[in-house]
């Protein structure tokens, strides 16, 4: 009988074989996968291991599922140059050739922002002043306590702020004990997986949905099983049913990244539900909750501030509400869990600045936090407001976008399955970022285009508009 190492091992083979093929333009995009039994008998192995791989693929990417119709190669695979790929380097564990292949799928961009990048806050009128003034209060004998090695769950005083903070803006109650601050929403998300999964669980994810939270499952050898949305975000009855053994669910409630649908009150506790009842973890990813317009009593509060939420690990990042450069975020966790990821986050690197934590604490204990905030939910209606008049006019009316009352970029969705690369490309090489739905897509048909608007001013918004409402009308 094969051992669980050889099956994996086996499992890993027929993946690379299959992508390899997908890569090398063997089989080509828009190809029809012969049917797993087929293949099973044709490569002399169980239809298990073809099933894993196949499904693996699908979850990078490489492939497409069609209901009552089979598998295909994805058409927005494009055949490498004659010379073939770089192969990870030699010498890497399984795990880490597990990482250097996601690096293929999703790479964080590095370019400086410009229109219309989502994700991209306003940074230039942060207030940095108020920032350097409360850095410089620190007294001699808090500088020297900062200097030392810290608990890896984060400064205290932060924690409490956060805590605090959480209950008054997002209806969390929590204690700052459950607090883990970590370096971002991405290091909360790594650390989950690593403590929270096993090579070969499966996790639902939204589709589309975002590509940093795949790479970093896809990276622990979790699979990712991609679920449809619909009005109201993850259809949590459909993935159960197809995805019985999932034992986590990631999801962006409050403004579905990227299609920015809201989840209601009914899907979130239907998800709540099938984590008490399937005994698995729900991650709620708070992408954008700060940012939603209305007036506070409008504002809907965070899937973890229910009742019966006790299976949700929430994450936080200040990287969207101050600025990405000071890569500080947390996660909310139950108490039974804090000491295992304060360990893994001193494994990974100890704990975050000292300096920055503690300025940040009374960043929020002072009310700049929110007193920041609230400019920046006044600018950025205002900019909303510049983009769907300055898109409606340099497009003749083609490319219309409807107003959104949360969140920092809109979606202008075109027919399911059409090309959506080829103006995206055209706008890059002219200097304008426009994503394309179809890249966050894993098995969905979904098309169109993502325009983010926080971080640009009202001038350059209007010059990137005229040079996608140009391309849009050729």
């Amino acid at each position: 009988m094969p051992t669980p190492g050889t099956n994996l091992l086996l499992r890993q083979r027929v993946y690379e074989q299959l992508r390899s093929a997908i890569e090398q333009g063997r089989l080509r995009p828009g190809t029809r996968l012969p049917p797993t039994r087929v293949q099973a008998q044709s490569l002399g192995v169980s239809r298990n291991t073809v099933l894993w791989a196949v499904q693996r693929l699908q979850a990078e990417g490489y492939v497409q599922a069609r209901v009552g119709d089979g598998t295909y190669v994805a058409q927005t695979i494009t055949a490498p140059p004659a010379q073939g790929l770089a192969a990870p380097p030699r010498g890497l564990s399984r795990r880490g050739r597990l990482i250097a292949e996601t690096a293929a799928r999703w790479r964080p961009p590095l370019a400086a922002a410009r229109a219309f990048r989502i994700g991209a806050p306003e940074v230039a009128t942060f207030p940095f002043a108020v920032w350097d003034r409360l850095a410089r209060q620190t007294s001699p004998q808090q500088r020297s306590a900062q200097a030392q090695y810290l608990d890896p769950a984060g400064d205290p005083g932060l924690r409490r702020a956060i805590a605090l903070w959480l209950w008054a803006s997002r209806g969390i109650r929590c204690d700052a004990a459950q607090v883990v601050v970590c370096s971002g929403s991405q290091q909360g998300i790594d650390l989950i997986a690593r403590l929270l999964l096993d090579a070969g669980d499966e996790v639902l994810v939204e589709d589309p949905g975002y590509p940093g939270i795949r790479a970093s499952l896809l990276g622990h050898g979790a699979l990712a099983r991609p679920v449809a949305l619909d009005a109201q975000g993850l259809c949590i009855a459909d993935a159960a049913a197809q995805w019985p053994a999932a034992r986590m669910a990631v999801v962006t409630p409050t403004h579905q990244f990227p299609t920015g649908v809201r989840m209601g009150l009914e899907r979130r506790q239907a998800l709540l539900q099938w984590a008490r009842t399937h005994d698995a973890w729900v991650v709620e990813d708070d992408y954008d909750g700060e940012f939603q317009y209305g007036s506070a009593a409008q504002r809907v509060p965070a899937l973890c501030s229910l009742p019966g939420s006790e299976r949700v690990l929430y994450v936080g990042t200040f990287s969207k509400t101050l600025h990405p450069g000071l890569r500080l975020g947390f996660v909310v966790v139950p108490t039974a869990l804090v000491d295992a990821f304060a360990m893994a986050r001193a494994i990974t690197d100890r704990h975050a600045p000292g300096d920055a934590q503690a300025v940040l604490a009374r960043f929020i204990d002072e009310g700049h936090l929110l007193r920041h905030l609230r400019r920046m939910r006044d600018l950025y209606q205002e900019r909303q407001q510049v983009l769907r008049e300055a898109l409606a006019d340099a497009s003749d009316g083609a490319l219309p976008l409807q107003p959104s009352d949360r969140g920092m970029h809109l979606l202008h969705e075109c027919a399911p399955g059409s090309d959506d690369e080829t103006l995206s490309r055209l706008a890059q090489s002219a200097g304008v970022m426009l994503a394309p739905l179809s890249r966050y897509a894993i098995a969905s048909p979904r098309r169109g285009w993502l325009l983010g608007y926080a971080g640009f001013d009202a001038q350059e918004i209007r010059a990137a508009a005229r040079v996608v409402g140009r391309l849009a009308r050729r």
